[in-house]
């Protein structure tokens, strides 16, 4: 056995980095739009995205297509980061971005769009 097994063992049990992640609200807060801006959410939720290898997630990268043997993998960590997403909004912002069968790009392009191209009537809602 010697070294090559034990390589060979760590190669393959090895997980990408973003399943070491327990509590998103530890690193990234609630976006509110009052107490946590949108733009500094987005630069926190950024930095950790891209600290955790799935920037391109969020970034408009396209998705592998469904044929691809990376497929699976990528889906898995796209609702991994779907969830960081949800769980980094408020109540009131959960509800206006929650969807069934998104990405996490669509989610992020949702709440882009209720802040930067409502202004007005999203601080109505808010209030």
């Amino acid at each position: 056995m010697g070294d090559n097994g034990e390589n060979s063992n760590t190669t393959k049990t090895s997980l990408h980095h973003v399943y070491t992640v327990t509590n998103i609200q530890h690193k990234v807060r609630v976006l509110d739009g009052t107490k946590v801006s949108y733009s500094s959410w987005v630069k926190f939720f950024q930095l950790h995205a891209r600290g955790y290898e799935v920037l391109s997630h969020i970034d408009g990268t396209p998705a592998p297509a469904k044929t691809y043997s990376t497929y699976e993998s990528w889906l898995k960590i796209d609702s991994i980061v779907l969830q960081w997403i949800y769980g980094t909004l408020s109540d009131e912002l959960l509800v206006r971005v929650l969807e069934t069968n998104s990405t996490a790009l669509e989610a992020w392009n949702r709440i882009k769009t209720i802040f930067l191209n409502n202004k007005g009537s999203r601080a109505a809602a808010l209030e």
